[in-house]
């Protein structure tokens, strides 16, 4: 072997080395507590900022035992990061925040605004963007992490599951990620959103293992409807029906189900495909919008004496549910309008489609634009389905057979 040849492998050796250099910010688990929860209060001027811990050995057991899964410390200051840092004396280990699931802020406080609670979140690095932000109602945000749910060990993640399955399966919920909320509080078009969360039962009991310990639960954590923001401050609440229009009308419906009337009982449609379209058109200087939603329907349960293989029936039910699905947008888009706040982007859908007309327009969007905007809603359902019966055996038993 030529000495080039040994040099050039060497080097090569060397800088191989260099790639395998030890790890420069590790932390051991033993010396982190992980941070599952956060809620946000406020007291007097200042925050008061209660973490949830979980305490990983119970967490991966299969049984309660004594030891509570959870554990949350609390601390004020004039802002989340003095009060995080104030935790520490009270807690053993280092907060860490890469596992944060939820952030629940006070209803008190959201009305007072929420962007500065957001500027620690989306500057500090061991902050992921992937929890979800909610709304405490009627309860201090704090009492949402000190109660223990049954299948569910750790609370935030009860929560965190919770948004997700109600959203993708009811479509009155959804679940909001830090980057989408404050890309929507930049937003000069668009106003958010937050699903809010209430503690149903005795929040006392809920907070000690005999919650648990019982097959209906004294105290429990219940995912409502949607918290409407004005910028960066709460403003009021949508209803069920409210909340699920909102959905339909920004394209956020996965899937839900629509009950319909008839005659003596009622039907009941599993909502499968949803897809949205919304358009600004400019008439003489002033913009208006359109919506159109298309829906595909399955038959899901049938308690009426019906013929579902009559065309004409099956018309009359797609114009009910049109009906049906309409009458919740418009609802949606009045209490809006009451509460002055887009909450739909209805004024970026004009920004893009002219630019002039929206520059002249968007200082007073919320206040009168909005509140004067024409919005013309339609609706096109598809019945797909009938199930795995065509008729159902209801006809049977009502016909005296």
């Amino acid at each position: 072997m030529t000495i080039m040849n040994r040099v050039t492998r060497l080097s090569m050796i060397i800088v191989m080395l260099l790639c395998l250099t030890s790890c420069w910010s590790r932390n051991e688990l033993t010396e982190l507590a992980i941070v599952s929860g956060m809620a946000i209060d406020k007291e007097d001027e200042e925050y008061l900022l209660t973490v949830q811990v979980v305490n990983p050995g119970e967490i991966a057991g299969k049984t309660f035992s004594s030891r509570l899964p959870v554990t949350t410390y609390k601390a004020t200051g004039r802002s989340i990061f003095e009060s995080l840092r104030k935790i520490s004396k009270e807690s053993a280990k280092r907060l860490y925040f890469s596992h944060l699931r939820m952030v629940v802020i006070s209803e008190e406080q959201a009305k007072s605004g929420i962007s500065k609670i957001l500027d620690l979140m989306s500057r500090d690095h061991e902050f992921r963007t992937d929890f979800y932000t909610v709304i405490s109602k009627d309860v201090k945000a704090s009492d949402t992490l000190n109660i223990l749910t049954a299948i569910e060990k750790n609370p935030a993640n009860k929560v965190f599951t919770s948004l997700e399955i109600s959203h993708s399966y009811w479509a009155p919920t959804l679940g909001v990620k830090l980057d989408n909320l404050i890309s929507e509080l930049t937003q000069q078009g668009d106003n958010p959103v937050l699903t809010g969360i209430i503690v149903k039962g005795n929040k006392e009991i809920g907070k000690t293992l005999s919650n648990v310990e019982k097959t209906e639960t004294p105290a429990s954590l219940i995912i409502d409807h949607f918290a409407v923001f004005k910028g960066d401050k709460l403003v009021g609440w949508l209803n069920e029906d409210e909340s699920k229009g909102h959905n339909y009308i920004t394209d956020k419906v996965e899937s839900t189900v629509a009950v319909v009337d008839w005659e003596d009982g009622n039907i009941t449609f599993e909502v499968r495909d949803t897809q949205t379209k919304v358009d600004a058109v400019i008439e003489d200087s002033k913009p208006k919008i359109q919506v159109k939603v298309t829906t595909e329907v399955n038959v899901g349960e049938v308690q009426a004496k019906i013929d579902l293989l009559n065309e004409n029936i099956i018309e009359q039910l797609e114009e009910e549910l049109n009906r049906n699905k309409v009458s919740k947008m418009n609802q949606a888009v009045e209490k809006a309008k009451e509460l002055k706040t887009d909450i739909f982007g209805f004024g970026e859908v004009i920004h893009r489609e002219d630019p002039k007309l929206w520059n002249q327009i968007k200082d007073k969007w919320n206040d009168e634009g909005f509140v004067n905007l024409t919005v013309d809603i339609k609706s096109d359902t598809n019945i797909r389905r009938l199930g795995s019966t065509n008729e159902p055996f209801l006809n049977e038993i009502q016909g005296g057979k």
